[in-house]
């Protein structure tokens, strides 16, 4: 029986084929064969790193069949490599069944790593890159997406997330209807002849692109405003004025627990002590 082949997941150009590195240019000639999301585009990239290993469509309508497929040819040796048609495979691309079915059928899996307009359009928006989240395609519905709005309202990083260039304005829209002065970037074609970055608000940008986005997008939410509150001082001090402890014993607490420094937390509660007595 001969030795089983490995599965290489493969990160391809988002754009510009010129960013293909040579280790995936590597993998891509010397795979026994290749699974695409799309073999006419795949086409046009092996002919640009010089590869003529065969190709097999392997997209979401038939990736469950295909994995199988696939996980026989490794069984009998073969070397596959996944490619989709930008970026890297499995993050909302396909990829993630021939992963998975390769791991359970003990196949060694390798991933050579590349663009990602993920990271390249968190980087071109200017906004915090820790903490991020990546949302994948943004929903659909309104209701879906002021459900997801909600979950960010004291997120301090940023969001990323893909759109199609028909519902931009929709998604701004319904995004403005909520947070108005949330920051967004709306990055599309990143990487190619007509890369572009439009920053702003969401009530910016939300009638601008009710003229239309041509191209792929790739959206990134900045952190909201923070609520004023209460500083922790204020706080501490609260609730130990409460217990009825004077000033003094405040400020003493404060610092014995960590919680203040003990000027800062005696100035405080001899303050709070005189709104008290007017």
């Amino acid at each position: 029986m001969a030795d089983q082949g490995t599965l290489i997941v493969v990160a391809t150009p988002i754009g510009n084929l010129e960013d293909m590195s040579p280790r995936a240019a590597a993998a891509l000639r010397d795979a026994d064969v290749i699974a695409c999301e799309d073999t006419r585009r795949t086409a046009t990239l092996l002919r640009h790193v010089g590869s003529s290993a065969p190709m097999v469509a392997s997209h979401e309508h038939n990736e469950a069949a295909r994995a199988q497929d696939l996980v026989g040819r490794m069984q009998g040796g073969a070397t596959v490599a996944v490619v989709s048609d930008a970026g890297m495979p499995v993050v909302s691309d396909p990829g993630a069944r021939v992963v998975v079915a390769a791991i359970a059928a003990g196949i060694d899996v390798t991933v050579i790593p590349g663009p990602s307009a993920v990271e390249t359009a968190l980087v071109m928006s200017g906004f915090p890159a820790e903490p991020f989240v990546f949302v994948g395609f943004f929903p659909r519905k309104t209701a879906q997406r002021h459900e997801l709005f909600a979950t960010w309202a004291e997120f301090s990083g940023s969001v990323v997330g893909f759109e199609s260039p028909h519902r931009v304005a929709d998604l701004l829209t319904d995004l403005a209807a909520v947070d108005p002065d949330r920051p967004v970037a709306v990055c599309r074609e990143l990487t190619k002849l007509y890369e572009e970055v439009l920053r702003g608000t969401a009530s910016d940008l939300a009638p601008r692109m009710r003229a239309g986005v041509r191209g792929e997008v790739t959206i990134v939410i900045g952190p909201g405003a923070a609520e004023p509150q209460a500083t922790d001082t204020d706080h501490v001090v609260a609730v130990l004025t409460d217990a009825g402890l004077s000033p003094k014993s405040v400020a003493d607490v404060a610092a014995k627990l960590g919680l203040v420094a003990r000027n800062d937390a005696y100035r405080a509660a001899l303050a709070a002590a005189k709104r008290n007595s007017t």
